[in-house]
């Protein structure tokens, strides 16, 4: 199985299943414990520019480092997770991530915020390794672990963002964040419990770009609308449309966000199932610049549940369309390469977000849904391998 950073967890022979369910589950639940303070940041601040002692601009940089660093460094955690296996890397991660939490609390301005998001972007690689390597630790039921760890770990973010939505007006956002830290930390006791030794054996690629294929185009404007555009332009616009409530209305369409992905995603996959994954994604991908679009004239908030929603059923087709497209010996560096540009976009997203969306936020979305039908329509018209099915 590969996860969504390109990295193919080799299954190790001989793990009983009862053990491969129980490390999923401490790997899952230290990542759920230690994610919200990341996804938190994306609702507040850009809200809170100001008080963090940043400019939108430099927001939108803070928010971009964490996927820029995975690109830079992502081979060099994995191989340390190798080395030195699940408990080791774990436990190093989760003080590594309440560090960071911990400095959104108490750092201000754009060069220690930024060595904060670093530190989180290396944590989060290290975790997220451990989830996609413990799911797949033993074959049998190994699709059934993923997606229970999928829905722990999306808990995490869901009720993260719905705590600070209800509490930030209150407390102001750095109580939130120390409050975020002492969660982080009570994910020590979950990796802790990993197994120790050396790691489970990892097959790392996919990280040197090379000129994209239609579908590697399609992902990158995935990444960059979205994932990087949209998250951080929802607090702006949520700001400008319901100033008295932004904090609220924004963490709640964040939070739906997973639970989009919680409970439309196996409908999604069934539906891939009977027909198409090719031919849902092309479907799901242009009703999302249509939605993207209604955001663009002013029809916010059913623009924006429109593109939760979709997004959450986006999520699980864009790698089995890249198997079929790709058989045999080339599927796992199709979907590397594939993860690898949308992890550009998504850093590039909130860069650009945060210098054009003080200057022209509706046209930003506009421009944002036209790039995204174009990409759909050159995967629908020139990929043709990715239309292979049955």
């Amino acid at each position: 199985m590969t996860s969504d950073t390109g990295v193919r967890a080799v299954p190790m022979p001989g793990v009983p299943p009862e053990a491969a369910d129980r490390a999923s589950r401490h790997a899952s639940l230290t990542l759920g414990l230690t994610l919200p303070g990341d996804t938190v940041l994306y609702l507040l601040l850009p809200l809170y520019a100001d008080g963090f002692g940043v400019t939108l601009p430099e927001a939108g940089l803070l928010l971009a480092a964490n996927r820029l660093v995975r690109i830079a460094g992502y081979g060099w955690v994995a191989r340390g997770y190798e080395r030195f296996g699940p408990r080791a890397a774990c436990v190093a991660a989760t003080l590594g991530a309440t560090g960071a939490t911990l400095g959104y609390a108490v750092l201000s301005g754009v060069g220690l915020l930024l060595l904060t998001r670093l530190m989180w972007g290396l944590s989060f690689a290290a975790l997220n390794i451990a989830t996609q390597a413990q799911a797949t630790s033993e074959a049998h039921r190994a699709s059934s672990r993923s997606g229970r760890s999928r829905a722990i770990i999306a808990a995490g973010p869901m009720l993260g963002l719905l705590g600070a939505a209800a509490l930030t007006e209150t407390v102001g956002p750095r109580a939130v964040f120390l409050a975020l830290a002492c969660v982080a930390v009570l994910a020590l006791p979950f990796a802790a419990r990993l197994p120790g030794g050396p790691g489970q054996r990892l097959r790392v690629g996919g990280r040197r770009l090379r000129p994209p294929s239609p579908l590697d185009l399609w992902s990158f404007i995935q990444g960059l609308t979205l994932d990087g555009i949209f998250v951080i332009g929802l607090a702006v616009l949520a700001s400008a449309a319901s100033p008295d409530s932004a904090v609220v209305a924004a963490g709640c369409a964040l939070a739906l966000r997973y639970v989009a992905e919680i409970a439309l995603g196996p409908v999604s996959g069934a539906i891939a199932e009977r027909c198409g994954a090719a031919r849902s994604l092309i479907v799901l991908s242009l009703a999302s610049a249509v939605a993207y679009a209604a955001i663009s004239i002013g029809i916010l908030w059913a623009g924006v549940i429109a593109v939760l929603l979709l997004r959450g059923m986006l999520a699980p087709l864009a790698a089995p369309v890249a198997a079929l497209a790709n058989p045999g010996g080339q599927r796992v560096p199709a979907i590397a390469r594939m993860a690898t540009w949308r992890d550009l976009g998504a850093g590039i997203g909130p860069l650009l977000a945060g210098l054009l969306l003080p200057i022209a936020p509706f046209g930003l979305y506009a421009a944002a849904a036209a790039a995204l039908a174009a990409a759909t329509l050159a995967l629908a018209i020139l990929d043709l391998g990715a239309w292979r099915r049955r």
